[in-house]
């Protein structure tokens, strides 16, 4: 399998991660998306120095750097008093300490970065997968439009209701934590020259704001909320919120928050899902990353980078072992992944993150690419035709 086919299923950060390194490892790699085309949606990110690192090796990094904003801190301030509770240095201080920088950025405009890191055609949309099929000899993918293709292996790099970790496990819908994140980005323009943090998180009580600029210009500012909500409509992604309903969760915090809430031209609202560790990664020639298999709560700014963590894991096991040995690579990639993303996963859940000032050396410092690849206890023999 010197060429070997490898089918990526779900565009997102991890997957277009994933599809980029291993079409430069030179393996015949494709992309399917389910979405007709992207669009900038309204989402910040963090691009941590564990992240940046991985870019690094896609040659995206410089892109990045003049794209997002750099904050000298992560801030953390009590939400109805606006005292300091943390300070952690980032800026150059992240460079030299972690190996990289430290950015927010949009989540849209790094995505779009990222899927222009592969060749002119590895993305494939409008491909929504109906059903997976492992033969023994090559994995059977048929799409909703009728169509059909072939792989050595799947990848399935589709998000918390992945359609391979249901494959792989049977239908499970994923948990809702009693969480909601409301978000919000628009122009900095409107906060009228008021003076805010360029990273900061809010904390009071059961509920926080994480606020910062998306653009190098800090031209445009975001949140993203952790408050506590009882039920959650099943199936629904996302609702529109209001300033009412922010008004009244954020009730006595801040007149700063109050101010962001004031200028909000639209705020919509998301549920926090999870879902307990998994009892396996992979299986035969199909093997899950990302939100497929440790999904999270946001509270850690993480969960993208453990995905594209995962997908470099995965690229630099099945380069170590080979293809050929799918079953081995995989049992290497769960090995060196699931201990990491499993603390980062309770760390996320915990929600105390950077609430003190705490060292974050174990995880903005770790290197996907330096740290010793342990051996895993035992691999499974590769599923039978």
């Amino acid at each position: 399998m010197s060429k070997a086919r490898i089918a990526v299923i779900g565009a997102g950060l991890g997957g277009a991660t994933a599809a980029a390194l291993l079409e430069r490892s030179g393996y015949d790699v494709v992309l399917y998306e389910q979405a007709h085309a992207f669009s900038r949606l309204g989402a910040g990110i963090h691009v941590g120095p564990n992240m940046m690192k991985v870019m690094r090796r896609i040659g995206c990094e410089d892109a990045l750097n003049k794209m997002g904003s750099h904050p000298d801190y992560w801030y953390s301030r009590d939400g109805r008093t606006s005292e300091i509770m943390s300070q952690i240095p980032l800026g150059d201080f992240a460079v030299k300490n972690y190996g990289a920088s430290y950015l927010t950025v949009h989540r849209g405009d790094f995505h779009a970065l990222l899927t222009q890191a592969s060749s002119p055609g590895v993305v494939r949309f409008g491909k929504k997968l109906s059903s997976v099929e492992d033969t023994g000899n090559e994995v059977r993918m048929t799409f909703a439009d009728g169509s059909v293709e072939t792989a050595d292996i799947v990848i399935g790099a589709d998000g918390v209701n992945s359609k391979i970790r249901d494959h792989l496990l049977g239908a499970e819908p994923p948990k809702y934590t009693g969480w909601v994140a409301h978000r919000a980005v628009f122009p900095a323009s409107l906060l009228n020259n008021k003076p805010y943090d360029a990273c900061v998180k809010w904390w009071s009580g059961d509920r926080h704001m994480m606020v910062y600029y998306v653009t190098e210009k800090h031209d445009e500012y975001y949140y993203v909320t952790g408050v506590p909500q009882k039920e959650w409509p099943a199936g629904v992604p996302f609702m529109e919120s209001s300033r009412e309903e922010m008004k009244e969760a954020f009730a006595g915090w801040h007149p700063d928050i109050q101010h962001l809430i004031d200028v909000s031209p639209s705020i919509s609202k998301w549920p926090l899902l999870e879902r307990d560790p998994l009892p396996l990664w992979s299986r035969g020639r199909m093997v899950l990353l990302g939100d497929a298999c440790h999904p999270m709560k946001p509270h850690m700014a993480q969960g993208a980078a453990m995905a594209i963590e995962d997908a470099a894991m995965l690229t630099r096991c099945l380069d170590e072992v080979g293809v050929s040995d799918y079953t081995n690579a995989f049992a290497l990639y769960e090995a060196n992944r699931s201990t990491r993303a499993s603390k980062v996963q309770l760390v996320s859940h915990n929600n105390t993150w950077l609430r003190t000032n705490e060292d974050p050396a174990w995880c903005f410092g770790y290197d996907v690419y330096e740290i010793p690849l342990v051996s895993p206890q035992k691999a499974t023999a590769p599923a039978e035709a």
